[in-house]
């Protein structure tokens, strides 16, 4: 895919391999993701979309056995680097989960907070602002205004999962990391997630891992197809789900296998 005019990029991966042990589940990816933009991943179970997306903010290294060849840029300089602190990285690049994962003793206000705290404390007053500030960029505030101390257990699926979302981009990351963040969701959450996407891509660049062909279509810019740990096609979404042009993109769209 090649860069969009006046259109800055902000992630990029060259020849990615990531391996578990020595065995390789994504094989020499290449792909460039423009600022301001969803870009959705998509393939067959197994293909390696999952695996591919934690290569982007280090998580898969926490995996055993699991190390990369390759490189992935974040504004031109390679996350892999030496001299790169994973756990700073990851507050640049954050990630919500496919199920959601709230801290199970911890308020709703906490959750959130959680993720600035680790930056050290901040005055009461500013630490206020920012989770307000992230939860009504998740499309939550609203409902969870007046109980900010309760349990976030006390939250629908999909209010979690939007708090999950709130967790992330509390300190402001540059990219956001969705594995799959509607597949525990009823269609009513799952249409906000959509939504919430549309979003916050004004202010961050995504990439969405989604088993839903409908849900790629709606939601991204661009779309990326992946099978057997392989990048085989990326483009506009719009190409993508009209005029493919690799005939394995074809078939997976049309539903001839996968």
């Amino acid at each position: 895919m090649a860069a969009p005019d006046n259109v800055r990029l902000r992630l990029e991966t060259l020849r990615l391999t990531a391996l578990f042990g020595r065995t390789a589940a994504v094989r020499e990816v290449s792909i460039l993701f423009p600022a301001h933009t969803v870009t959705a991943i998509i393939g067959p179970s197994g293909c390696g979309k999952s695996t591919f997306l934690r290569c982007l903010n280090r998580m898969h290294e926490l995996s055993e056995g699991g190390w990369v060849t390759g490189k992935v840029l974040l504004d031109e300089v390679d996350i892999y680097a030496s001299d790169v602190n994973p756990i700073q990285l990851r507050r640049r690049i954050g990630m919500v989960f496919q199920r959601p994962t709230p801290f199970p003793t911890m308020s709703i206000y906490d959750n959130v907070a959680a993720g600035l705290r680790v930056n050290g404390t901040r005055p009461r007053k500013e630490m206020d602002e920012a989770v307000e500030r992230a939860l009504r960029q998740s499309a939550i505030w609203d409902e969870v205004k007046d109980r900010l101390h309760a349990s976030a257990l006390e939250l629908s699926g999909g209010q979690q999962q939007r708090l999950c979302i709130a967790r992330a981009i509390a300190p402001q990351p540059e990219i956001l990391l969705l594995d799959e963040p509607t597949a525990s969701l009823d269609p009513t959450g799952t249409q906000r997630i959509e939504e919430l996407c549309h979003e916050l891509k004004k202010v961050y660049t995504i990439v969405i891992v989604t088993h839903n062909l409908q849900q790629a279509a709606r939601v991204s810019d661009y779309t990326a197809f992946f099978y057997m740990g392989g990048l085989v096609e990326v483009g506009r979404t719009s190409d993508i789900f009209t005029k493919p042009k690799v005939e394995q993109t074809e078939q997976y769209i049309t539903g001839r296998f996968g």
